[in-house]
């Protein structure tokens, strides 16, 4: 699996004299989310007549320099790392998008993926409209200026939401403003803080750590928030009874020092391997986790089971992509690049090893190899999520159902396949113990083939936001300022 997207917005007080400081603020909050997409990258400020933008393909430190940062002058601006889901990798793809139109300028940042770009964008083109690139968050930015046109922002923002199913957290700058908003189902992460004064909306709350800020708190499921310079204002556009959280998010995919719709990452993690020591426990002289994003959970089994924590595996942090290189020998050499035995760890040892999931299995072979060549006596692997038996349509880059090693083996096989001495999945109830939640408040769509909106094809298990439950919440709900909040 590829990471998602990061998304980034800053304003400030409005009084202060413009400077470069959104911009060297949105460059360090970007870095913080730089495990979210290493693909590309862009930085928008506005300086209040005109946009100014940084956009390049590759990392934040690649991209960006002191001196086309301290050009970037304004009080409000909109930032984006990208792993593309929808759309190629390719600089036309980069966000966030600008729009000029006769009313202003809008810049877009978004992560998620909707799952009816293809049917809007035909719609859009049979109109006339013409795309600079293959990504959905241009069809997002096309019907918003088509409402701006007409309508104020938050009225815009509602008829756009109203015709979009998938997910997607979005930070939007219109005219001065920024825009925090959150799909019905609050699919991908969105939070914002107090930062230097002003205020900031990030995909993680790392991001506000960074910059020294205050979590104030998540974006809600279906919540608009605005953004001034002096203050910001709420509006509850629709009402789902159930969330549907990605799952993945807490698993793998988030940093686990971030704080995520009011839960702390580690504490999850370190649970999911205290709930997989209770389901599969193993006699073990060591618990080790194959690094960076098993290592929390392996703490938890450690812990739960007794077991020493010693860790058999270093990764190089180093290293770019390498899937590029041809030839089994160089892949095989790709892997040993990136991960390396600690020998002396494993040898003769009964080693207990903790991963995050398994997709393919290919990957998972290959360390449990290497982790038997360096002299291990047994290797049990253990997952800290269920089996993925169905791919993802809302913003994970994950392979098809023919790729997915569990949609059609069974647990016996993989065991087999990846060369485990045994192998055990962290079950669904164990995930949900983990998360202390309902798992009707999350997306676990790729863990059941059962998905939270209607895909084609696909089973949906609960009901597509209905065009009338955006009205039903505007009435029930009135604008909150930040005074009252």
């Amino acid at each position: 699996m590829k990471e998602e997207c990061g998304v980034a917005g800053i304003i400030l007080p409005g009084d202060r004299p413009k400077s470069n400081a959104v911009a060297f603020k949105l460059y360090y909050a970007l870095y913080a989310l730089q495990h979210r997409g290493q693909e590309s990258t862009g930085i928008m400020v506005h300086n209040g007549t005109n946009p100014l933008s940084i956009k390049g393909m590759g990392l934040v430190p690649d991209v960006y320099n002191k001196d086309s940062l301290g050009r970037l002058i304004g009080n409000a601006g909109v930032g984006h790392v990208r792993y593309s889901t929808t759309g190629g990798s390719k600089i036309e793809n980069c966000q966030p998008f600008i729009l000029n139109f006769k009313g202003g300028t809008v810049a877009i940042a978004h992560n998620g993926n909707l799952v009816n770009a293809r049917e809007l964008k035909d719609e859009l083109e049979n109109e006339g409209r013409i795309f600079i690139s293959d990504s959905d968050t241009e069809v997002i930015g096309h019907l918003l200026v088509k409402e701006l046109i007409k309508h104020e922002p938050i009225e815009s923002i509602r008829n756009v939401m109203r015709k979009l199913v998938g997910s997607y957290s979005l930070v939007i700058f219109i005219n001065g403003v920024i825009y925090a908003v959150r799909d019905p189902f609050g699919f991908k992460p969105l939070c914002f803080g107090e930062v230097d004064g002003g205020y900031g909306v990030f995909s993680e709350s790392v991001a506000i750590d960074t910059l020294n800020g205050t979590l104030v708190r998540d974006v809600k499921p279906g919540e608009v928030i605005v953004f001034t310079g002096s203050g910001f204002e709420s509006h509850q556009l629709t009402n789902e009874p159930h969330p549907a959280h990605c799952v993945f998010e807490f698993i793998y995919f988030a940093r686990p020092d971030s704080v995520i719709d009011g839960k702390l990452v580690y504490a999850v993690r370190e649970r999911i391997g205290k709930e997989l020591a209770r389901e599969h426990p193993v006699d073990a002289d060591i618990v080790s986790p194959v690094p960076d994003s098993g290592i929390t959970s392996a703490i938890g089994y450690a812990r739960e089971s007794g077991t020493m924590y010693l860790e058999g595996l270093m990764k190089n942090r180093y290293i770019g992509r390498t899937f590029i290189l041809p030839g089994q020998d160089l892949r095989e050499t790709a892997v040993r690049l990136k991960m390396n035995a600690i020998k002396d760890n494993v040898k003769d040892k009964r080693v207990v090893l903790v991963d995050d999931s398994i997709v393919r299995g290919t990957t998972s072979r290959r360390i449990i190899d290497m982790v038997r060549k360096s002299g291990a006596s047994e290797v049990h692997a253990r997952v800290g999520s269920p089996a993925i038996i169905a791919p993802c349509y809302l913003g994970i880059d994950m392979a098809t159902r023919q790729e997915l090693i569990a949609s059609y083996k069974t647990i016996k096989e993989v065991e087999g396949l990846i060369s485990a001495d045994s192998l055990g999945y962290l079950s669904i109830d164990g995930l949900m113990r983990a998360l202390e939640c309902d798992k009707n408040d999350m997306c676990i769509g790729c863990l059941t083939g059962e998905y939270p909106v209607e895909i084609p094809g696909e089973k949906c298990r609960k009901k597509q936001t209905r065009l009338d439950d955006f009205s039903k919440a505007e009435r029930s709900s009135q604008a909150v300022s930040s005074d009252s909040l």
